[in-house]
């Protein structure tokens, strides 16, 4: 493959993520190969994370993300930490600054492997997340799946890491909802112009929840870094939690940190699959026998 380009397969508290090695090039990863690269059971994907050259001064990389079924994310805090370690195993370097749609985000690799990403600053405002009306308190709106007079999931707190989410708080176990059900109908309601990432909530202690995510773009996934995210923002705002937790999720656990300066800071770990090259147009694929991202 002449226009052959590295990718590493990795992931994130099982979140499945393909970043791939786009620099020094002026071509894009079309959406035809990203459904190509997720229609196989070997580079299956929840995004892909390809680093591009940078277009903003002081910034090390411009990271364009694609969903499986080939739309563009604006964010995706588990593929974030992929690129890190990817990076850092490469280049020796800690200490990252990354351009997104999103806008400018900061990682560090820490020296027990764990990666810390700078997710930014929450967004609340009905327009920025956005919805499709006015809603002046955004910690509830009305929303419910199932009967009026007894609403399976109702009244979610909504609010923006970048891209819309909408978390519905449960009182039970959050595998006794049938989210795969829920997920693209709650996805694609009109309310959410640009559509929405859902989540259902369990708030354990006042430094837990437990989550799981049906994710825009990408369906169920093992975690969601920018959900976990909202989940903590809007449990703090909602005075539910405090503004430090851990979120659990099918993959693992995240520590959430919501600082006073209003950024929230996502730790948690990456590992690396298996590397290869691939056609950035079409998606077909070769795996390497041996290396690292």
């Amino acid at each position: 493959m002449a226009s052959a380009a590295p990718f590493a397969k990795m992931n994130g508290l099982g979140n499945d993520i393909v970043v791939a090695d786009m620099r020094g090039r002026s071509d894009r990863v079309s959406p035809a190969a990203a459904v190509a690269l997720n229609a196989d059971a070997a580079t299956k994907f929840d995004q892909i994370m390809a680093i591009h050259d940078p277009r903003t001064p002081g910034t090390a990389n411009y990271i364009q993300i694609i969903n499986s079924d080939g739309t563009y994310a604006q964010a995706c805090g588990n593929g974030m930490r992929c690129v890190v370690q990817a990076l850092a195993a490469e280049t020796g370097i800690k200490l990252f600054t990354f351009e997104t749609v999103a806008g400018i985000l900061n990682a560090e690799e820490h020296d027990d492997g764990l990666i810390s990403v700078d997710m930014g600053v929450p967004r609340f405002g009905w327009q920025d997340i956005p919805l499709a009306e006015e809603f002046r308190d955004t910690r509830m709106i009305e929303l419910q799946i199932g009967p009026i007079d007894a609403p399976v999931l109702h009244s979610p707190s909504v609010v923006s890491m970048g891209n819309p989410h909408a978390i519905f708080w449960v009182d039970r176990d959050v595998w006794s909802y049938e989210l795969d059900r829920f997920g693209p109908m709650l996805e694609n309601h009109p309310i959410f112009p640009e559509r929405a990432n859902i989540s259902i909530a369990q708030v354990t202690a006042s430094d837990a929840v437990t989550i799981r995510t049906w994710e825009r773009g990408a369906g169920l996934t093992r975690a969601c870094g920018s959900a976990a995210c909202a989940v903590a923002v809007s449990a703090a705002r909602t005075k539910r939690t405090e503004r430090a937790v851990t979120v659990t999720v099918p993959g693992g656990s995240l520590r959430i940190e919501w600082r006073a300066d209003d950024h929230v800071i996502m730790t948690g770990p990456a590992e690396w699959e298996f590397s290869g090259t691939f056609d950035p147009e079409t998606g077909a694929w070769a795996r390497e026998a041996q290396g690292a991202a």
